[in-house]
């Protein structure tokens, strides 16, 4: 079920999922004229406070996801851990996107490895590991430095370990909580970059300017644009990204994660839904990722990537909220606080833009 004519302003949109990205595509949508529902199951979201309507309900209370989707035009989400299940009930009901099949394979790292290799993309190399002993086996063929992940759930560096030469297949295991896992080679990357793209129902595309991202204790602490890589590594970069979001049959926006060795660009991982790495794009270009979200999903037109800035995106994590008011007083800053009422340690608060004019 797809969206054949664009969804006039006055559309509801719901969206699975009320965190700071959902957050951040309302305030987008309603600035096109649109209202969004939203369907979560923790009663403090961000987002329900910037939103026209709220479900507080399990993602697997199917009572509660029929009537939400009386309510709404489109159905969308703002993170991958959404169960597949619950996408696929709104088949037949109301068009999603991106669609169950995008949301499926990110989220069983061993599916969207083997479909990104399966199109001739460059990966690190790669094992299923469902025990210790097909763990052991694993190392054997793909050696050490390596890092194991659990298949399913992780983000921000959570369900994953690092196996270097003293620790053991069982305690690396035993890490991770004994879950079914992937095993992947250790890149030797010079840079970590990726691709924030658009696609939409007709098949149009929209690549933005590639970010170079730095992490922090396995969480994104900044993201630059433009990064510090030729021309070419760029290009090569968004070509990537675009063959992924046409070969998935993908409506919306996507993240794709990447590393360069060299002249070489490696992609990691995907994520299906707006990106952190892409949150320079609310001030740094002339429609944003969250506008072009919405504009995908709705069949609108996709708008403009030109990027006006050079930017600077730096995550506030826990504590580092409290510097809202030093931030906000530097004219060149741009600062968006997610509204969460706790302030633990690591937890994305809000973040900020640093602009600097772009060169000619």
């Amino acid at each position: 079920m797809d969206i054949r004519d664009a969804l006039p302003p006055g559309s509801t949109i719901g969206i699975l999922g009320g965190g700071q990205l959902a957050r951040m595509l309302a305030l987008a949508a309603g600035n096109l004229g649109f209202r969004c529902h939203i369907f979560a199951p923790e009663a403090d979201s961000p987002a329900f406070a910037v939103s026209a309507a709220r479900t507080v309900a399990r993602y697997t209370d199917f009572a509660a996801l029929k009537t939400f989707s009386n309510a709404v035009d489109v159905v969308t989400y703002e993170f991958e851990n959404v169960p597949a299940e619950t996408a696929s009930f709104f088949a037949g009901r109301v068009p999603v996107a991106p669609g169950v099949a995008a949301l499926q394979t990110a989220q069983d790292r061993i599916a969207e490895k083997t479909f990104i290799s399966g199109l001739g993309i460059p990966v690190a190399p790669f094992a299923d590991v469902a025990d210790v002993e097909s763990l052991e086996a694993a190392l054997a063929l793909i050696g050490r430095p390596s890092i194991l992940k659990t298949r399913r759930f992780g983000y921000d560096g959570k369900g994953q370990t690092r196996i270097d030469e003293t620790k053991s297949a069982a305690t690396a295991f035993a890490e991770i909580g004994q879950q079914p896992a992937i095993l992947e080679g250790f890149v030797r990357f010079d840079k970590e970059i990726s691709v924030i793209a658009a696609r939409g129902w007709s098949g149009e595309v929209a690549v933005y300017d590639v970010p170079e991202n730095h992490h922090e204790n396995h969480i994104l602490k900044t993201s630059t644009v433009p990064a510090d890589i030729c021309p070419e590594v760029a290009e090569k970069a968004r070509s990537l990204g675009s063959h992924i979001i046409a070969a998935l049959d993908y409506v919306g926006v996507i993240g794709v994660e990447m590393f360069v060795a060299g002249e070489e660009v490696i992609v990691n991982e995907i994520a299906p839904r707006v990106h952190n790495s892409g949150h320079w794009t609310m001030d740094g270009c002339c429609v944003s990722q969250f506008e072009q979200h919405i504009r995908a999903i709705c069949g609108w037109p996709l708008g403009s990537t030109e990027r006006h800035c050079d930017v600077v995106m730096t995550n506030l994590l826990g504590d580092e909220i409290n510097r809202w008011k030093a931030l906000a007083a530097e004219p060149d800053v741009r600062i968006h606080i997610y509204g969460k009422t706790e302030a633990r340690r690591g937890r994305k608060m809000g973040h900020f833009n640093r602009l600097t004019p772009r060169q000619a």
